[in-house]
């Protein structure tokens, strides 16, 4: 059995800005990728937690941690297909992937509060908690995909459009 952390990309930029001699470090054992989550999760979990306390439940049902599921995968899917489709060098894609989706994306989405809240109202409603489970999943699939959709239509070049005729 291979170890997981052969498996693991390498941060050749890291390396060759800190020490061209050095051997590239692991992604994950990188302390600036490491800062760049916490700073991406830091800045929007105030957020998210203000949403979650100023909106009510509908008949029971946590609205607010379904929407702000939904509108985070949303934005990444957008922000994934535009950094898949730009010119950004490697190691700013990276950076941009790490803060704004990883942290801040990561943070702002909360499938953790989805399983506490799909727990206390099936002890209630189990059919109502198992419904919200499946449309939260499903609904934010959907929203992801429309997103990369999204994303796609601001990426074609302006050529491909039919041009307008006189």
């Amino acid at each position: 059995m291979t170890d997981a952390n052969q498996q693991l990309p390498l941060d050749r930029d890291l390396a060759a800005a800190e020490d061209a001699t050095a051997p590239p470090q692991r992604v994950h054992r990188s302390l600036a990728n490491i800062a760049l989550v916490f700073v991406g999760g830091a800045a929007v979990n105030g957020l998210r937690y203000w949403i979650s306390a100023v909106t009510p439940h509908w008949a029971g049902v946590p609205v607010a941690t379904f929407g702000i599921n939904v509108a985070g995968a949303l934005l990444l899917g957008v922000l994934l297909e535009l950094l898949a489709g730009s010119n950004l060098n490697s190691s700013w894609s990276r950076r941009l992937r790490l803060g704004i989706g990883t942290g801040g994306l990561g943070g702002f989405t909360t499938y953790s509060a989805l399983a506490t809240d799909t727990v206390t109202l099936a002890a209630a409603h189990p059919g109502q908690a198992a419904g919200y489970a499946l449309a939260t999943v499903t609904v934010g699939a959907a929203a992801s995909i429309a997103g990369i959709w999204l994303a796609r239509r601001t990426l074609q070049p302006a050529a491909s459009t039919p041009a307008a005729r006189p």
